[in-house]
């Protein structure tokens, strides 16, 4: 293959990926939105605008749908995005990521190395093979990561907003009126879980009964702390029993539980430490502390 032609395919590509990275990061707003932001900033309020899709969204939605999929692997990634806390038809959006980092990956690597190089072309097809199957997985990791994590600040969250839902209770809101402060509060504004709660009352004003909107509420977290607390408020509205009461007992209990598992990550702490100890730390520690005994050895042992 020619200088030029590799030159050129070089060029290409390296325009090709600042071209997607400038797509995906650069943000763009309506006017619209630049509107609604500074009437926000004027006001106070806060406002909530759902934004167009972009190109590169659109692109990404159409690449997407076109991957078949049965309707037990469409619930599962459905489930897992919601978990995400993305919303709207984002499956496809999803979908064609996983198919454009399948395509870039390999791309990339037979631009830069495998082509420039002279490769064999058994070890192009290998290495194409694996950097395709990488990048198929890559979104997927991302995502898990991402539902992880947000599940992690929602149960560092769960028990404050109990007991910030306790006192407005016990001030006299009702549950609805006591989900839309700690929504609103400036502690919890950007919180997952407030968003949560936000949303699962938009869903009861839209004519939701309470009960399913809960039940969604805790299947969209996909954390069992979060379920429990549903099942605690549903059974409390059913059974009459004092709001109050239950929060205030079930914030302990969740306080309970996050003490525990901090006293198990904190036993567990040893027992991490030990292989970097045996094979890092020690090993280090010996050459500093013997190696001038050896090599005096050495000296004396070699003048004999």
């Amino acid at each position: 293959m020619s200088l030029i032609v590799i030159t050129s395919l070089i060029f290409l590509g390296t325009a090709l990926l600042l071209f997607v990275i400038m797509l995906a990061f650069v943000p763009r707003k309506t006017v619209v939105e630049e509107r609604l932001e500074g009437f926000a900033q004027d006001t106070g309020a806060e406002t909530y605008v759902e934004r167009a899709p972009s190109g590169f969204t659109r692109f990404l939605s159409s690449l997407g749908g076109s991957v078949p999929l049965n309707p037990r692997d469409f619930g599962k990634y459905t489930k897992v995005l919601l978990a995400g806390g993305f919303r709207g038809e984002m499956l496809p959006v999803f979908l064609g990521a996983k198919l454009l980092f399948m395509a870039a990956l390999p791309a990339i690597y037979l631009i830069f190395y495998g082509l420039p190089t002279g490769q064999e072309r058994a070890n192009l097809v290998i290495a194409s093979a694996a950097f395709a199957i990488l990048g198929f997985l890559i979104p997927s990791f991302w995502l898990s990561r991402r539902v992880k994590n947000r599940q992690l600040k929602i149960f560092y969250d769960l028990p404050d907003v109990l007991d910030l839902m306790t006192v407005c209770v016990e001030a006299g809101l009702s549950m609805d009126a006591a989900i839309l402060r700690i929504a609103s509060d400036k502690q919890f504004r950007e919180s997952p879980l407030a968003k949560e709660l936000r949303l699962m009352t938009q869903e009861v004003r839209a004519g939701k009964p309470r009960e399913d909107a809960l039940r969604d509420l805790g299947d969209r977290t996909m954390l069992d702390d979060v379920k429990s607390f549903v099942a605690m408020l549903i059974q409390t509205e059913k059974l009459g029993t004092s709001l109050a009461e239950s929060l205030r007992i079930h914030s302990d209990s969740l306080r309970t539980i996050r003490r525990q598992k901090a006293e198990e990550a904190a036993a567990k702490t040893a027992i991490k430490l030990l292989f970097p100890l045996v094979f890092l730390i020690m090993p280090a520690l010996f050459v500093v502390m013997l190696m001038p005994a050896l090599l005096r050895l050495v000296r004396v042992f070699g003048e004999l």
